[in-house]
């Protein structure tokens, strides 16, 4: 009877219902996209989370005195980055424009729906691009530490997350009615040896040379050696945090889960390089000290992390290993070089990020194995492969590489130059003498890492004298040996 009675009544007061035939249609889009953009934010999550690893590399390779101020550049630094790259950054880096920089969509304004023929999610795509941007400010930070004051880090940081790391013109190089046409090549870098690590390793090779050495280094030829580390536990399990992260620096740069085997190729030789080069550079390092050396292990792994980013796409696992390893021995080599030349870089930073990403870019020309070409949001797309010299592709994709690498060092070093004199001669970019000695923590911000506790007097700033459990019952013997270390 109530069946009955829905019958009647759906039949007499409703209009006609029609039984589904047939299940609806289902676009490929409808899939494509959403699981693209997924796989984008996931991505971007692991990048953003790249920034744990970097301040813990650099709160362990730097001087207890300055572990809160390297903290706290980190953290302003990412929150700095995300409101300019919101504002502007993105803009001109990733909008249309004239060929040099972009002009639309300021603050995000006039966005579409999705980004370009990704058909990621525009947000999702600005994200991903935003965690690119902060790591490549945070590169900077790590070659300044313990002299740098924190009102001079915020104006550089300005001029590195708004203008400098924004560019782009090289993606177009060797196509037709654009610069070296008759190269017939464009500049490669998939997933950011020049236009994240390299760009940040120059900065902060011209950060280190405007702001000179801190106090008390002593360089080698002048019978010294580098500052130790206060917390190479911190520092190592940040490299590696660093590692984590770089799976979705390098396999996320697909910006599409259906290309399944790139993603797979991309991941093994990010592995691949990072474990050649740690162990070379840890070899290499062995020769000289007789030493197994923790932060040379570590800056290696980093380093051929550094140098696959760019070709980790168009190379074999082989050509991974090859390039990985070079890099790990490329890395000690400029350590010393920097040591050689009285530039002082606490973490290593210029070796690592500027050095290697150079070495990475170039060695694409020399180590692509010809079946690869781009990667598609349907999936990868040969049929234009790229080819290296030590696969018979002759010198055409190294000669753009040579020209697009040397181009964005160049320019990125003469433009990182002008941006730290002019902040330097305000006045803003150094810290006072009395205030590195006191201790940038204590100076700059008010607290120690470790108020509670002092290993060591040897290990102590200035301004921790008052800290001492010793200072109140024999004052002079405390703030005699504070005084000692800090001169």
């Amino acid at each position: 009877m109530v069946f009955l009675l829905i019958t009647v009544i759906s039949g007499v007061f409703f209009s006609h219902v029609y039984a589904q035939t047939a299940a609806p249609e289902v676009k490929a889009s409808d899939v494509v996209n959403p699981v693209n953009t997924a796989w984008t934010l996931i991505a971007a999550f692991l990048v953003f989370g790249m920034q744990v690893g970097f301040t813990m590399l650099e709160a362990g390779f730097c001087r207890s005195r300055e572990t809160v101020n390297v903290l706290m550049e980190c953290v302003v630094d990412t929150c700095l980055c995300g409101i300019l790259f919101y504002a502007f950054g993105f803009a001109f880096m990733f909008s249309h424009g004239n060929g040099f920089i972009g002009y639309h969509w300021f603050f995000l304004q006039g966005a579409p729906a999705t980004y370009e023929t990704t058909g990621v999610a525009f947000l999702a795509v600005w994200l991903f691009q935003f965690a690119f941007a902060d790591t490549c400010s945070t590169i900077t930070s790590g070659a300044m530490i313990g002299r740098t004051a924190f009102f001079g880090d915020l104006l550089y940081s300005v001029a590195v997350s708004g203008f400098i790391y924004p560019d782009g013109w090289l993606a177009t190089m060797g196509s037709d009615g654009h610069f070296f046409a008759s190269l017939g090549m464009g500049f490669h870098d998939f997933a950011g040896s020049t236009v994240v690590h390299t760009i940040g390793g120059v900065i902060a090779l011209a950060g280190s040379i405007v702001l000179g050495p801190r106090l008390g280094r002593q360089f080698k030829r002048d019978g010294g050696a580098p500052m130790l580390p206060h917390d190479l536990t911190i520092a190592v399990s940040g490299g590696l945090i660093l590692w984590f992260g770089w799976y979705g620096f390098n396999p996320g740069s697909t910006l599409s889960m259906m290309d399944f085997e790139g993603i797979g190729r991309v991941a093994a030789n990010t592995t691949l390089a990072a474990c050649a080069a740690g162990l070379t550079a840890m070899l290499w390092a062995y020769k000289s000290s007789k030493k197994w050396d923790a932060g040379y292990t570590t800056n290696g792994f980093l380093a051929g992390l550094v140098a696959v980013t760019c070709p980790c796409y168009w190379v074999t696992p082989l050509g991974a290993i090859l390039l990985g390893g070079i890099a790990g021995v490329l890395v000690v080599l400029g350590v010393e070089l920097l040591e050689w030349m009285r530039i002082d870089d606490p973490i290593g930073a210029v070796p690592v990020h500027g050095m290697c990403g150079i070495w990475g870019t170039i060695s694409l020309g020399l180590f692509a194995c010809g079946r690869y070409g781009a990667s598609g949001p349907a999936g990868p797309d040969n049929s234009v492969a790229i080819k290296g010299l030590f696969y018979g592709g002759g010198t055409q994709v190294l000669v753009a590489q040579l020209i697009g690498s040397a181009t964005i060092t160049l320019a990125t070093f003469a433009v990182a130059m002008a941006v730290m004199l002019a902040v330097n001669a305000g006045g803003w970019l150094r810290v006072s003498e009395e205030g590195e000695l006191y201790g940038l923590d204590l100076h700059e911000h008010g607290i120690s890492a470790y108020p509670e506790y002092v290993i060591s007097a040897l290990g102590a700033p200035s301004g921790m004298a008052q800290h001492l459990p010793s200072a109140s019952s024999k004052p002079e013997l405390a703030t005699a040996k504070l005084s000692h270390l800090a001169s």
